[in-house]
């Protein structure tokens, strides 16, 4: 086209546009974001993400661009927010909050990046074909729950000695919160225990969990690792603080919050690893350079303060070998 075609005739004046004015603005890449959850319980883990993006050389705002969706727990709302993210053309989608992200961010897609984070096997889920070589559009961080179960009820058993039954909560919609809900089962009765398993579902459920717990003379309580329960982390604190019962959580911000103790693989270190997997897509790797990654550390976290309005007296190699001690 002739640069005459472009000028104009305004109120008599001719005008021509700055060159600059026609030149193409450069598009900017959009990274989908599928959370199961809903954001403001996500903040630290969200953080770590766009950390981790940021580390491989981006800005946000001028590199990348983030479209957040949130299925608010909700999770049969995952596949449509999923589909919106591929009619809308992003880059990579980041599926966050377990199993239930990935599947939908699969199956709306087998084209575009995915990067899953999850707490299971992802081998047995059918996410991937194999660990160090993934296949497809997929690839992820890992760190897997279930095995974690049988730890977090010694370490349960050693802060409140006495403990005769303890309570678990399991989230009734993620196979992998049930299954360590049985793994403890297990373990407690081997040890002469009773355990009391409440699979919960809603808000409503977890209160009703509570209830019955102290109804039924619960000593303790075990959360099962599960997005839902990060969704509801602030209600189950406060409902566990309210009613005096020592608690056990898979994660840090838990005692953050003004849990007793957690021990679980750091979240944070997870999404922090699944942003630098999405920066490196966007740098043109492929899923099936990027070998899923599985989480090892794992941290004791234990709040004093807490301990200290339950009556409960620390012990000293606790603290000592504790990774973060909140006093």
């Amino acid at each position: 086209m002739r640069r005459r075609d472009f000028i104009v005739a305004v109120g008599g004046v001719i005008v021509s546009p700055p060159i600059a004015a026609l030149a193409q603005k450069p598009i900017i890449p959009v990274v989908g974001y599928l959370g199961a959850v809903s954001q403001r319980p996500n903040l630290p883990f969200t953080a770590a993400f766009i950390r981790g993006l940021v580390e491989t050389g981006f800005t946000e705002g001028r590199d990348f661009i983030v479209d957040y969706r949130w299925a608010e727990g909700n999770l049969d709302r995952l596949p449509a927010l999923a589909a919106e993210l591929v009619s809308d053309h992003v880059a990579v989608i980041f599926a966050s909050g377990g199993f239930v992200s990935a599947r939908a961010a699969m199956q709306a897609t087998s084209s575009i990046p995915i990067v899953f984070s999850i707490g299971d096997d992802p081998v047995r889920l059918g996410l991937v074909s194999s660990i160090s070589r993934p296949t497809g559009n997929v690839t992820g961080v890992t760190f897997n729950f279930t095995v974690l179960g049988a730890k977090r009820w010694e370490l349960l058993h050693e802060m409140v000695p006495n403990v005769g039954t303890v309570a678990v909560l399991a989230a009734q919609d993620s196979a992998t919160s049930t299954l360590e809900g049985r793994q403890v089962e297990e373990v407690a009765r081997t040890n002469g225990r009773q355990v009391l398993i409440f699979n919960v579902r809603t808000g409503n459920d977890i209160e009703w969990a509570f209830a019955n717990s102290i109804k039924q003379h619960a000593d303790a309580l075990l959360v099962t690792g599960s997005p839902f329960f990060v969704q509801e982390r602030e209600q189950i604190v406060t409902l566990a603080a309210r009613h005096s019962l020592p608690a056990i959580y898979f994660e840090r911000e838990f005692v953050v919050a003004g849990g007793l103790m957690s021990y679980g693989v750091p979240l944070r270190d997870n999404y922090h690893q699944a942003g630098v997997y999405v920066g490196q897509l966007l740098k043109g790797a492929k899923p099936s350079d990027l070998p899923v990654v599985q989480g090892t550390k794992i941290e004791l976290v234990i709040n004093l303060k807490t301990a200290k309005q339950l009556n409960l007296s620390v012990p000293l190699t606790m603290q000592m070998t504790a990774d973060e001690v909140i006093e």
